[in-house]
């Protein structure tokens, strides 16, 4: 019996002495003026965050974590109510960090990896990103002059991002990091409808790919990147017919498309009303700023009769109803994308695009970046 007692103590020996040789990394550093604050370290998974351990902090702000390390990089973050820390962790033992409470998510220090400095340059970047584009939302410029400036703001960031971070070290857990920023709730980079941004996921999923083809985020990069490329394939191009069944007596071609709860709606339903139609993709990286936009065009005249028929091209259904569930106007998704037939009907060759429709359900106007919707709403009311 004694006997049996001593072997079942020296296999729990052996277990937890397992146990503490895994290789493991270490968070340590301390931030000021945070006493009796939470400290949450997390870590970044492709579908959630994950709690990994949390401290409430002193008056002299000190915090270590010792976290099992992954076999492939992977990313954290540290978290204080709603600021953050992103960091990433390859082959780094330990992550020191140093940060104040009042510019957490920005002002901290972290040592003794390139990654993580470059990342937050990157988070910095984000920052003033979202900061213009916010300023250009807030100015009262008209929603086409105030898109345009939005897309042209957008596409140097990404052209400043793809250059210096991206293809600048695609074996670099910075780029990966930087494939995901999003802005307003919207990821920057397009993987599934942009051409040139699928360029992007494939040179940081082929490097992933061959250093680390076993690893969830390699597989899962290499999916996104294959799906981009079916969806922004030329399709053929086919003689342009419109069916006469689907052009109403009042001229305007119906569109019946379905919305996020699985309810039918057509266009030509809405005769009394003025429409604006829209086209868009959700997961287009100015695609929060403009909803903003029209959000605002929408509070000012629903009352009066206004209405959004809005389409989305998005490839990922499940993102769309996530995206289309927060905004009140009509939402629906044309499930064939962008080789939407609707796309072809009314001309459509690039994103957005919008159009005006009058009280007799009578297509008035094509939606430009100098038109002062305001104004072509009012005539039409």
């Amino acid at each position: 019996m004694k006997r049996n007692a001593y072997i079942a103590a020296a296999l729990l020996l052996a277990g937890i002495t397992a146990c503490n040789n895994e290789p493991a990394f270490t968070v340590e550093g301390e931030i000021t003026d945070a006493a009796d604050k939470m400290l949450y370290l997390e870590q970044t998974g492709l579908e959630r965050i994950v709690p990994l351990d949390s401290i409430k902090l002193d008056e002299e702000g000190g915090f270590s974590f010792s976290v099992a390390r992954p076999d492939a990089p992977d990313y954290y973050r540290l978290r204080i109510d709603n600021k953050v820390i992103n960091f990433a962790v390859d082959s780094t033992e330990a992550v020191k960090v140093h940060a104040g409470l009042g510019n957490f998510a920005t002002g901290y220090e972290i040592e003794g990896s390139e990654n993580n400095t470059k990342i937050k340059e990157l988070v910095l970047l984000q920052a003033g990103l979202q900061e213009r584009v916010n300023r250009v939302a807030r100015s009262g410029l008209p929603i086409g002059i105030a898109q345009d400036s939005i897309q042209k703001i957008v596409t140097a960031y990404k052209d400043t991002v793809k250059h210096k971070y991206i293809f600048a070290g695609p074996n670099k857990s910075y780029a990966y990091f930087a494939l995901f920023q999003e802005l307003n709730g919207y990821m920057i980079f397009d993987p599934l409808t942009s051409k040139e941004d699928v360029k992007c996921f494939a040179a940081v999923a082929t490097s992933m790919n061959n250093m680390y083809p076993h690893a969830d985020r390699s597989r899962n990069l290499y999916n996104m990147v294959i799906k981009g490329m079916k969806n922004t394939r030329a399709p053929q191009v086919k003689p342009l017919e419109i069916p006469m069944d689907k052009v109403e007596e009042t001229s305007i071609i119906d569109i019946p498309l379905r919305d996020e709860n699985g309810n039918l709606h057509h266009l030509t339903d809405l005769k009394g009303k003025v429409v604006l139609i829209d086209f868009t993709v959700y997961g287009a990286s100015e695609s929060g700023a403009r909803n903003l936009l029209l959000r605002e065009v929408y509070n000012k005249y629903k009352e009066q009769g206004l209405e959004i028929y809005q389409i989305s091209l998005d490839t990922d259904e499940h993102f769309w109803k996530t995206a289309a569930d927060n905004l009140p106007w009509i939402c629906v998704r044309d499930p064939q994308g962008p080789y939407s037939t609707f796309l072809r009907l009314y001309g459509v060759s690039q994103l957005p695009a919008s159009f005006l429709v009058n009280r007799s359900n009578e297509l008035s106007l094509r939606i430009g970046a100098d038109t002062d919707l305001d104004a072509e709403i009012k005539k039409l009311l």
